[in-house]
């Protein structure tokens, strides 16, 4: 069993200020527990409900030397949802009202979490094989973990993933006050490691130096790449783009359901929703005070209220929006002049618009069961929750096409009847006002076409299980240590692989929809495997030292290969119609191919054992 933590700032059900929380305290219980033991650790915020901590038990304490102060660090623990949490205690950074303060409180404070997180591990008897970072408060463990503590034998081998929620928060301080904060050597504030534009970098430290970078959406992975959105770190991205990953977020199905939903009137499904979902909309017409009408077009907005979610394209046409036969219905805070200006177009239209500038979560719920459509015009959204809530609800989005929105929501396509929402590109008010209006005119004057669109997004699945099932893949990917992983695809006939005179055991297979033939025979010498494995459809070779092996593969599309010596003859990959094939330092990283016959086959060697993914 492999073993996992993960490391973060905030997490559901006990401190939340965002989408990160939801992550981390969701996705770790829809791993499979016989294969991964996933565990988190958190800060013990006193902003913690009572109702957590008094089920927390005390584990261990010890005496943390961070640069020249030596900190208090108890070690707390519990168990919810089948997930083991830690809890670590200093009242001195993680006492008040919320959990964070002002950037230059935050830097020590994260410094100090994460020297202890690594610190505790021993003490707790758990070794992770993987230590999942999440976001720039996490930045400092792999620079840690590389610096002095690799040198014990407990975290040698130790892997780090990072995990980007958010390139524009980085964690940014001064260069000579965070070296003596984090009690870090002046090697490591150069600007191929911590250092950015004259200051230190805690989030730059955790992209250098952990073992795999992740991003929570296909597009915001390629993103990121550019200036626009690279935040100025698009360099660094583009020099580790061979250990990016994008995996869109996922949703808990159980907490978001409208089957079931406590703070929903009225339940429905995808079979019901036709007659169930108008009256939860009457329901919260007559709640806000709003004009009660059914054939009103009612859009709700869950959101901080800030330039990234792209409310200052609202604003420009924001008169526009609120016509006769259009409600706004508006939850959240954020920047006080669009605080304002939803108060005033509340006071302005009393029974159009409705501004509720505050969060409550029984409240969002409401919106996502209650409105029409749901408004989500991002300037960048790294993945978003929201639309996910919103399909899941039978509310249709209405989105920019950027990051996790782009990926999600299939924009509608009334020639193919296709589509679960409605999309733009550009960043432009009037480009997103034609957009609001199309959506109105279908669900005013194409009953049937809008009713199509919101069965096919409650159809999608956008629960946690598909995003741990990436995740799993990823860690496997990483744990290679004397293993190598072969992903297959269903199209797989044919996999020969050549041992030296020993049989090959197959345990475990489980994969009903793979046709796969494996041969054990001998034509290579000093290369020693001891068994093959099966496991959630990824072949698992556990080796001894393998200094030579050949694979033969039929009918495969592409490959991706991440290995210390890597040799493809290219001229036999040109020569049997494959199309690229990128060299390295005179190794191969990577080869995209497509044969000229589907019996077409590739040959690869490998010097030593290492992992290869096939896809």
């Amino acid at each position: 069993m492999k073993k996992v933590l993960f490391a973060a700032s905030e997490c559901v059900p006990f401190i939340k200020t965002g989408g990160l929380a939801d992550v981390v305290g969701s996705l770790p219980k829809y791993f499979n527990k016989d294969e991964f033991d996933v565990r988190v650790m958190i800060p013990k915020y006193t902003a913690i409900p009572e109702e957590y901590k008094n089920q927390m038990q005390y584990l261990t304490h010890f005496y943390l030397e961070l640069a020249w102060r030596k900190q208090y660090v108890g070690v707390f623990q519990m168990e919810y949802d089948g997930v083991i949490f830690y809890f670590l205690d200093n009242e001195f950074y993680f006492s008040g009202d919320k959990p964070y303060g002002e950037i230059y409180q935050d830097i020590e404070k994260f410094a100090f979490f994460d020297k202890a997180v690594l610190s505790t591990l021993p003490l707790i008897g758990f070794r992770p094989d993987i230590i999942h970072c999440h976001d720039w408060q996490t930045g400092l463990i792999p620079v840690y973990l590389k610096d002095s503590f690799q040198q014990g034998e407990f975290y040698r081998g130790i892997k780090t993933i990072m995990t980007i929620h958010n390139l524009k928060f980085q964690g940014v301080w001064d260069k000579k006050t965070v070296m003596d904060t984090a009690g870090l050597d002046a090697y490591y504030f150069t600007s191929d490691k911590l250092e950015a534009y004259g200051d230190a970098n805690y989030l730059k430290g955790g992209l250098v130096y952990a073992d795999q970078i992740t991003t929570v959406s296909d597009t915001y992975a390629e993103e990121i790449k550019t200036p626009f959105y690279g935040e100025k770190l698009d360099g660094l991205i583009n020099a580790r783009a061979n250990c990016l990953t994008g995996i869109v977020n996922g949703l808990d199905y159980n907490e978001y359901n409208p089957a079931t939903d406590p703070f929903v009137e009225y339940h429905y499904d995808a079979r019901t929703f036709r007659k169930e979902k108008i009256k939860n909309k009457r329901a919260l017409q007559r709640e806000l005070g709003l004009a009660q009408d059914d054939k009103k077009f009612m859009i709700g907005i869950v959101s901080r209220l800030t330039d990234q979610k792209g409310f200052d394209l609202i604003d420009y046409v924001i008169e526009e929006i609120c016509t006769e036969d259009t409600q706004l219905v508006v939850l959240g805070t954020g920047e006080e002049k669009y605080e304002h200006l939803f108060r005033h177009f509340a006071w302005k239209y009393p029974d159009r618009v409705s501004a509720n500038i505050y969060y409550s979560n029984e409240r969002s719920h409401k919106i996502y069961a209650s409105c029409d459509a749901f408004l989500m015009p991002s300037l960048f959204e790294p993945c978003g929750l929201s639309q996910l809530m919103s399909l899941r609800y039978g509310t249709v989005p209405i989105v920019r096409e950027t990051g996790g929105l782009k990926d999600t929501v299939q924009p509608f396509n009334e020639y193919e009847s296709t589509g679960t929402g409605f999309s733009f590109a550009n960043y432009n008010a009037h480009e997103m006002l034609g957009t609001i209006r199309y959506a109105k005119d279908v669900f005013q004057n194409r009953k049937r076409e809008w009713n199509k669109i919101i069965d096919r997004g409650m159809a999608m699945d956008f629960s946690w299980n598909n995003s741990a099932l990436k995740y799993q893949d990823l860690y496997w990917l990483n744990l290679r240590s004397e293993e190598m992983t072969i992903a297959l695809p269903d199209h797989v006939q044919f996999l020969q692989t050549s041992l030296e005179a020993q049989k090959m055991t197959v345990e475990g297979l489980t994969r009903d929809s793979l046709s796969l033939m494996v041969q054990d025979y001998a034509t290579i010498n000093d290369c020693n495997f001891r068994a093959l494995t099966v496991q959630n459809g990824a072949w698992l070779f556990n080796t001894g030292k393998a200094d030579n092996l050949y694979l033969h593969l039929n009918g495969i599309r592409s490959w991706n290969v991440n290995a210390s010596s890597f040799h493809v003859d290219t001229e036999y990959l040109y020569a049997h119609g494959y199309q690229k094939c990128t060299l390295e330092n005179g190794e191969c990283r990577q080869v995209v191919w497509m044969p000229q016959s589907k019996d077409a086959s590739l040959d690869i060697k490998l010097k030593e054992a290492a992992t290869v993914v096939v896809k």
